[in-house]
C-alpha cells in the first residue's frame, strides 16, 4: 500500500548491443526491501501453489512451490542469509530461474488482481546472487556415501537438479553430457546476455563438482556410449535429455531446402560455443552480420534469436508469428490467477525497436514460400496474412487472399518450438513412449517401464520451462532414492 512496484533496471539497449554481458542491472538493497514489503501476507498465497493451467507457462504459481512470502518478508527485515536458506529449500538453482523464468508466480500474485504484482523474480535473483557474493553458498558434500551409483543422461536443468539431490542423499552420481561443456540448455540454449555462463552457470557447476558429482562431457549416450551399458553398470539411470527435436512447420513450403535456413538451436548453440571458446574469433558460428534476418516463431527462443542477430549486426530484422497480437490487458477468458497473455516487449524486441524503429514482430503471418537466389541460397521469403475469425479447411484460421508479400532474407531462423526427445536413448533402452513421443513415466513417480530407468524434465513432459525441469529433476531424485534405499528423506 505504501510502495509502487519497482521497475527492473536494464542497461541501455544501444549500449548492451555492443557486448554479450547480462543486460539486467541489480536492484539496490533498500529498493529490494521496499519491494519485499509489498508482499502483504495474503490469506492464500497463490504465488507458490504451482497449479497446472492451460495458458502461458502452464501453471498458476511456482511449480517448485517456492516459499515466496517467507523470503519476501525476510528480505524486508534484512535477514538475507535466512532468506537464502528458505529459497534453497525448494530450488537448487534460483540464480537460473531468477534470470530466465517468465515468473508464473508473479502472474498469480494476489496483489496482481488490482495492482502490479510483487517483483518476486527480482528478489529471488538478488537473494542468491548475494549469497554467492557473501560466501554463504559453499560446497556441501554428503557426510557418508550409500555405495549406490546413478547415471544421469543430460546436464540441463532437470539433470542438474536430479544429480544435485541424489548426490546430497549420498549416492555417487555421474552426469553424461554430449556437448563439450555441462549445462545443457543453460549453457548453450540460452544466450550469454540473459544467463552468464562463466560467472553464473559455471560457479554452480563448480560447487556440484566439489560436492562429488562427476560430469562426463563430449559423450553422447546412445551413440558414443550404448545406453543399455549404463543400465547394466549403474544401479539407476535417469533420462534428462530434454525435448530437442525442433518443430518444422514450414517443412512443406517450397524452397525449404535452401541454404541459409537454420533451426534456432543450431544458431544459438554455435554462437555461445564460439563466444566461450574464442570470443567469436574462430568464426565457428552462423553469423547474421549484414544479413536480412527473419525469425519464425514468437516465443522465448525466437526472442533469443532476435537478440543474438542484433548483436551480430544484422542488416534488418523481422519476426513472424502465426498467432494474433495479444491484447494490452488480460482478456475475459484469461482471468487471474492464470498467466497474463498480454502484449509486451521482451529484451530482444526492445532492442530491435530502438535500433530499427519498431517492434520486429509481425502477427497473423504465415510463411508460404522460400525464394531461391539462383544459386541454392535463400534471397527472400513470401508470407500471407491470416484471418483467425474465419476457420477454414480444418484450421482455426484462413489465409487472406491478396495479402502475399515478399521479404528480403539472407538468413532465416526457425524458432517454432520442439516436438519431443531424440530417439537413440529411449529406443536402446526400450522405453515406452506417450502419444507425443515423450518417455512414458507417471508424473510424481518418474519410473519408466524399464527396470531401474527413470525419466524427468522435457524428455518426459515435453517442451516446458526451466522451473518445471528443476521441479521434475528434484521429483525424480526423490523417487530414485526411494527405489534404491526403500525410503527417502528428499523433499
Amino acid at each position: 500500500m505504501e510502495y509502487e512496484r519497482g521497475k527492473q533496471s536494464c542497461r541501455d539497449p544501444l549500449e548492451r548491443l555492443k557486448d554479450w554481458n547480462e543486460f539486467v542491472l541489480p536492484m539496490p538493497a533498500e529498493s529490494l526491501r521496499e519491494q519485499g514489503a509489498r508482499c502483504m501476507d495474503c490469506g492464500i498465497p497463490f504465488c507458490h501453489t504451482g497449479v497446472p493451467m492451460g495458458r502461458g507457462p502452464g501453471a498458476s504459481g511456482c511449480p517448485l512451490n517456492n516459499l515466496i512470502p517467507d523470503w519476501n518478508d525476510l528480505v524486508y527485515r534484512d535477514h538475507w542469509k535466512e532468506a537464502l536458506a528458505q529459497l534453497h529449500r525448494t530450488n537448487n538453482f534460483p540464480e537460473f530461474t531468477g534470470r530466465v523464468c517468465p515468473a508464473p508466480c508473479e502472474g498469480s500474485c494476489v496483489l496482481g488482481i488490482n495492482d502490479n504484482p510483487v517483483t518476486i523474480k527480482t528478489i529471488e535473483c538478488s537473494i542468491v546472487d548475494r549469497g554467492f557474493e557473501e560466501g554463504w553458498i559453499v560446497p556441501e558434500p554428503p557426510l557418508q556415501r550409500t555405495g549406490k551409483r546413478v547415471a544421469v543422461i543430460g546436464s540441463g536443468p532437470a539433470g542438474l537438479a536430479c544429480a544435485a539431490q541424489l548426490n546430497r542423499a549420498g549416492h555417487q552420481v555421474t552426469v553424461y553430457e554430449r556437448a563439450d561443456r555441462p549445462g545443457g540448455l543453460l549453457m548453450y540454449g540460452i544466450p550469454n546476455m540473459k544467463l552468464d555462463k562463466e560467472r553464473v552457470v559455471r560457479r554452480r557447476l563448480d560447487q556440484m563438482e566439489a560436492e562429488g558429482v562427476e560430469f562426463v562431457t563430449g559423450v553422447e549416450a546412445g551413440k558414443d556410449l550404448p545406453a543399455d551399458d549404463l543400465q547394466r553398470e549403474f544401479d539407476a539411470v535417469v533420462i534428462c535429455t530434454g525435448a530437442t527435436k525442433p518443430n518444422d512447420f514450414v517443412r512443406n513450403a517450397p524452397g525449404r531446402e535452401l541454404d541459409g535456413i537454420h533451426f534456432a538451436m543450431e544458431f544459438l548453440h554455435a554462437n555461445t560455443k564460439s563466444l566461450l571458446d574464442s570470443g567469436h574469433a574462430d568464426g565457428n558460428y552462423i553469423s547474421a552480420k549484414d544479413k536480412h534476418t527473419i525469425v519464425l516463431g514468437g516465443g522465448d527462443t525466437g526472442t533469443d534469436c532476435v537478440g543474438t542477430a542484433l548483436r551480430h549486426g544484422c542488416a534488418s530484422l523481422q519476426q513472424f508469428d502465426v498467432i494474433p497480437k495479444p491484447p494490452p490487458e488480460r482478456a475475459p477468458n484469461n482471468p487471474w490467477p492464470q498467466w497474463p497473455v498480454v502484449y509486451k516487449l521482451d529484451y530482444g524486441q526492445e532492442e530491435g525497436k530502438v535500433l530499427f524503429g519498431d517492434d520486429p514482430r509481425r502477427y497473423d503471418t504465415n510463411t508460404v514460400k522460400f525464394i531461391d537466389d539462383g544459386h541454392g541460397r535463400i534471397k527472400a521469403l513470401q508470407t500471407i496474412d491470416l484471418d483467425w475469425s474465419k476457420p477454414a479447411n480444418g484450421a482455426p484460421f484462413s489465409p487472406v487472399e491478396g495479402s502475399e508479400k515478399d521479404w528480403p532474407a539472407d538468413l532465416v531462423l526457425l524458432a517454432m518450438g520442439f516436438s519431443g526427445p531424440e530417439d537413440e536413448v529411449l529406443t536402446q533402452l526400450q522405453v515406452e513412449r506417450d502419444p507425443r513421443s515423450n518417455a512414458q513415466a507417471e508424473y510424481g513417480k518418474y519410473a519408466t517401464n524399464v527396470e531401474n530407468v527413470f525419466a524427468a524434465g522435457d524428455a518426459r513432459r515435453g517442451q516446458s520451462l526451466v522451473v518445471w525441469a528443476i521441479h521434475e529433476g528434484r521429483g525424480a531424485a526423490r523417487e530414485v532414492d526411494r527405489y534404491l534405499m526403500g525410503s527417502t528423506d528428499l523433499p
